[in-house]
């Protein structure tokens, strides 16, 4: 089998292709990334350890993708992942990067019939419903309540059926659309196509930042200790996310790749789920401990533009299919990531510490 991986060098690009080498040592992996993303190149050189090809391309560019060759699956994980594109910037980069070029991908794949995996995001939910989930606050963390009044939502999270009318963000916007237009592809072009809305993914090799990546982030200023700030919702770092590892997202695609006529023409929602889910408070007692130190946190009060109180994924349906849940809790996580740091801290320190 060749398996062509777009936005291949980066986290979890790289990650899969990895996973599946290191599993099928004999089929034949491809990444495909234009590594603009800061930290990406150094993936280049694991990629080059385990034998996997790697091809500098852009999907925006239809002329870079003329010369690759034929495939049998094609694994989209490339996109301008932060929320806040395109907020305070121009849209042309964003629309092209998460529209255009999944729309190009999907051209690929439809020349040779390749199967086609769409890594997309919760975050085509629509904040305004999101936020109007009845919440409880705790100790340390906001917390869903068991009796809802909306479809699609319950303590162990949002579902599927959660509803898509109102706002979500341009990010959020430009991955329901490409959404949108995978199904017409799996329905009119009888091409196969599944489609998982990923919530969070953290772990050792993500370049974290302010706005992507809050976990590597949040273990790197501990370790540098350098300050951090509790952003909204009083200042008292209660928002609460669910974390997924990349290797259990390897598990499921690895299903998804070989099992395709199981999981085709449907749409997933995939992430740590409650067991797997944390405040940023919370985070921060881990990371001390990780750690061994301790940093300032500065309070502020005031909401950021597109945040939410909580996001966990309930991911129940995909359960019930496959019988795939999460196996890597959040504290093994964060202990990744600090060792990581570690190990790397001369190559990391101009990224992470900056």
């Amino acid at each position: 089998m060749h398996i062509l991986i777009t936005g291949g060098a980066g986290f979890v690009g790289s990650h899969l292709a990895i996973s599946f080498k290191e599993k099928y040592p004999y089929y034949k992996i491809t990444c495909l990334d234009n590594l603009k993303r800061r930290g990406s190149e150094l993936n280049l050189t694991r990629l080059k350890a385990h034998s996997i090809g790697f091809v500098h391309a852009d999907i925006r560019n239809l002329e870079d993708l003329e010369g690759i060759d034929p495939f049998d699956c094609l694994i989209d994980a490339s996109a301008e992942p932060s929320v806040l594109a395109g907020l305070n910037s121009s849209m042309t980069q964003l629309i092209n990067n998460n529209l255009f070029g999944t729309v190009n991908c999907l051209e690929l794949a439809k020349k040779f019939h390749a199967k086609f995996i769409f890594l997309s995001t919760s975050r085509v939910y629509p904040i305004g419903s999101l936020e109007s989930v009845l919440a409880s606050e705790l100790p340390t963390r906001f917390t869903w309540q068991p009796i809802q009044t909306l479809l699609g939502v319950s303590e162990k999270g949002i579902s599927e059926d959660f509803p898509l009318t109102g706002s979500r963000s341009f990010y959020g916007a430009t991955k329901l659309a490409s959404e949108l237009l995978i199904q017409e592809y799996f329905s009119v072009n009888n091409l196969p196509t599944v489609i998982n809305r990923c919530g969070v993914i953290g772990g050792a090799g993500q370049m974290g930042k302010v706005d992507q990546g809050f976990m590597v982030l949040w273990v790197a200023r501990h370790y540098w200790k350098q300050k951090l700030n509790y952003i909204g919702y009083g200042g008292e770092g209660k928002q609460v996310r669910d974390v997924l590892h990349p290797t259990d997202l390897f598990k499921l695609i690895d299903l998804q790749v070989h099992n395709t006529e199981t999981f085709a023409g449907k749409t997933f929602n995939v992430g740590g789920g409650l067991k797997n889910s944390i405040s940023l408070q919370e985070l921060t007692t881990l990371c001390e401990k990780s750690t061994g130190n301790m940093t300032l946190i500065e309070k502020i009060k005031e909401n950021r533009p597109l945040d939410l109180k909580v996001y966990i994924s309930d991911y129940s349906q995909i359960e019930t299919l496959c019988g795939w849940s999460p196996t890597i809790p959040v504290s093994q996580i964060v202990d990744e990531i600090t060792d990581w740091i570690q190990k790397n801290e001369k190559m990391l320190e101009p990224i992470l510490n900056s």
